[in-house]
């Protein structure tokens, strides 16, 4: 059955209802996620997004955020749905750039220091955030393909130097790993490096263990 005809039924009784088709088009815009604030724009209230719930056209993923009901999101999609703000780092980024060989069992996400803990209470996709003041989450950025979304993750660069920063966090192996993938990948740029060290304040941890390999 097209979804259209759910949206006309519950039109009967919900005269303000969307048609399926704009808010398919609304949810995608948004990389399949929506939250109650931005439903609400829409200009449907809370009977009417109950409604909806209830109709199985949209669907809760936690409280405030609701995807199509029709549509299964990956995880990937979930994260880009969830976390529009979100910067893949960590073990995260070092798995992506094949840093690390190790596949993360949480979805490692820098994110301003000031978000709010509660938008990482969920079940799945399991996330760690990574706190950051909001001056350095403006430079060293990508924006990569990720299956079938795009998502925010630190460059080659910046994300050695976070590596460096917060080197006594990480897990040994993991760390000189990530630190050896990087001294021969082709794609490092060592005046980024250089630039993004100084004002991560690690300077000196580049030079000490980088430099002796360059």
């Amino acid at each position: 059955m097209n979804p259209s005809y759910l949206i006309k039924k519950c039109e009967k009784k919900v005269t303000s209802m969307i048609r399926y088709d704009i808010l398919e088009e609304k949810f995608f815009a948004k990389n399949g996620v929506m939250k109650t604030s931005e439903l609400k724009s829409l200009g449907l209230n809370d009977r009417e997004i109950k409604k909806l719930v209830d109709e199985k056209i949209i669907e809760r993923i936690k409280k405030a955020y609701y995807k199509l009901a029709s549509i299964d999101l990956s995880e990937h999609e979930l994260i880009a749905g969830l976390y529009p703000d979100g910067i893949l780092c960590m073990d995260s980024a070092l798995f992506y750039y094949g840093y690390s060989d190790k596949i993360p069992l949480e979805w490692h996400i820098g994110v301003d220091k000031d978000t709010s803990k509660s938008r990482f209470k969920i079940d799945y996709p399991y996330v760690k955030p990574y706190y950051f003041d909001l001056k350095h989450l403006c430079y060293g950025i990508d924006l990569v393909d990720y299956g079938e979304c795009k998502l925010k993750i630190f460059d080659r660069d910046r994300l050695i130097c976070e590596c460096l920063k917060y080197e006594i966090k990480m897990d040994r192996e993991t760390f000189n790993k990530a630190i050896q993938a990087y001294i021969i990948d082709p794609q490092k740029k060592i005046s980024k490096l250089m630039d993004y060290a100084k004002q991560r304040k690690v300077t000196v941890k580049v030079h000490n263990i980088v430099g002796v390999w360059l």
